[in-house]
């Protein structure tokens, strides 16, 4: 079988290559995702070649005709795996001359394999922006659905993981709508510096046949014509690159969100009660309920970003212009796709059926003084204090809480007052945590009133 491979590139060699040979130059078994991409980017081909009267009528017909079959029996019955056609397009090409004879030997008029799987491979990765941008839209829906629902809702806000000042939960959710929105604008990123084709480069030089590299291009989706150099198309895999870097920092974000869901579902907290259809059990513990979706998630990122790093490395020292390492450049992309898409349909699904618990989450907002950063802006606004010395009052209010055991909003004025006699009964009016979030609104704050701005700005965003 080896030798049907070496009829099609081996006219220079006199016997075929070794059994390992054939497997470690081999791709179809990941490669064949390409299929669809290879077969439009062949009709296209095969269709300028029929009309630049390089190929006949006829020939371009038969041509034609065979990959609508080849592209009928993929889909019914998958692409097959032979590791001595090495890739997808040796299999199609195989394929179609087994359909329609000689005439299959046309097609690859005026082009190589390097500007096919260039050419097939940015189709692809086209189609998986696509894809992120669908999924992450998504998961936006279910964020700013959430957040609706809690637009009230007072939780903790933490730096250090420290309770810190009271926030909403809407505003919390919505912030992970907004990191999810950046990366939405990186894959349409990864897009736009997609759009030119690279078919027709050939080999590395171009060709002496007069293609028209323009109307395969218009045919294939490309808006912004063919590649203009040669060499720099066959061996570009920035948008492979772009693609994964994307993909990494949207799966940071994902890593972020399952982490909180982690820390939240935990008892010391309580944030949250995780539903049965993202939970699993122990098979030693009757009473756990663990988060091993949001554990996956968070694990997925790291491989992700993994995938990024191994592409950047296989290419960090090619010289131009193809080089048989670029046969590497797909796994690392179909894995990372792979990953994030069921990381980002998992989160969804988190988020969709998660029981959030107001009460507790109020509960730890008032703890740790988290108003004492609204006591101070109090002594600033209505007593005229410097910040830097209304901090040090404030201070001093904090310790005598913590000598009697207390909040902020459970000293007495008398007590109070003791720390500065400029302290009134007024300030009782900022020290509760809902009166602290009701304060915070500025744009972008924490206010319910804008973050029901910032909800009704995300629908509008997201056709809702």
């Amino acid at each position: 079988m080896a030798n049907d491979t070496h009829k099609i590139w081996g006219g220079r060699f006199g016997a075929g290559p070794a059994g390992l040979m054939t497997e470690i130059n081999a791709s179809i078994r990941f490669d064949k995702r390409l299929w669809r991409h290879d077969l439009a980017a062949s009709r296209a081909h095969a269709t300028m070649l029929r009309d630049q009267g390089i190929i006949g009528a006829e020939d371009a017909a038969a041509i034609l005709g065979g990959l609508d079959r080849i592209a009928a029996e993929y889909e019914r019955d998958g692409v097959p795996e032979r590791i001595e056609f090495e890739d997808i397009h040796m299999t199609v090409e195989h394929r179609l001359g087994e359909l329609i004879g000689p005439a299959a030997g046309r097609l690859h008029t005026a082009r190589s394999r390097n500007d096919q799987v260039a050419t097939d491979f940015k189709l692809w990765v086209r189609d998986a922006c696509d894809e992120a941008v669908a999924t992450i839209t998504q998961l936006q829906g279910v964020l700013v659905a959430r957040a609706e629902e809690h637009a009230d809702a007072v939780m903790p806000g933490f730096t250090h993981l420290q309770v810190a000042q009271p926030v909403t939960l809407g505003h919390h959710l919505l912030a992970y709508y907004e990191m999810l929105k950046r990366d939405i604008s990186r894959f349409y990123g990864v897009q736009h510096r997609s759009d030119e084709s690279p078919l027709g480069s050939a080999a590395l030089a171009g060709t002496g046949f007069p293609i028209d590299r323009e109307k395969t291009a218009r045919s294939l989706g490309f808006p912004d014509g063919p590649t203009a150099n040669s060499l720099d198309s066959v061996s570009d895999r920035d948008f492979a690159l772009d693609y994964l870097s994307a993909a990494a920092q949207c799966s940071l974000h994902l890593s972020r969100l399952a982490e909180e869901l982690i820390v939240w579902a935990s008892a010391p907290f309580g944030f949250v009660k995780l539903s049965d259809d993202y939970s699993t059990g122990s098979s030693i513990m009757p009473q756990k309920r663990n988060p091993d979706a949001a554990e996956l998630v968070r694990g997925h990122s790291g491989r992700i970003v993994g995938c990024l790093t191994a592409l950047m490395v296989t290419m960090k020292g090619l010289p131009l212009a193809y080089s048989k390492d670029m046969q590497d450049d797909k796994e690392p992309v179909f894995e990372a796709r792979d990953l994030l898409i069921l990381s980002l349909r998992a989160i969804t699904g988190m988020m969709e059926t998660v029981t959030f618990v107001p009460e507790r989450m109020r509960t730890v907002a008032a703890q740790g003084y988290s108003t004492a950063t609204d006591l101070a802006d109090w002594l600033v606004r209505e007593a005229g204090v410097p910040f830097r010395e209304a901090h040090h009052i404030t201070g001093r209010a904090v310790k005598a809480g913590e000598e009697h055991d207390c909040g902020l909003a459970d000293l007495s004025l008398d007590q109070l007052r003791a720390i500065d006699e400029r302290i009134d009964e007024r300030v009782f009016d900022v020290l509760s945590v809902e009166a602290s979030v009701r304060s915070r609104t500025s744009y972008g704050g924490t206010a319910p009133v804008r973050v029901r701005e910032q909800i009704a700005k995300a629908k509008a965003e997201l056709g809702l």
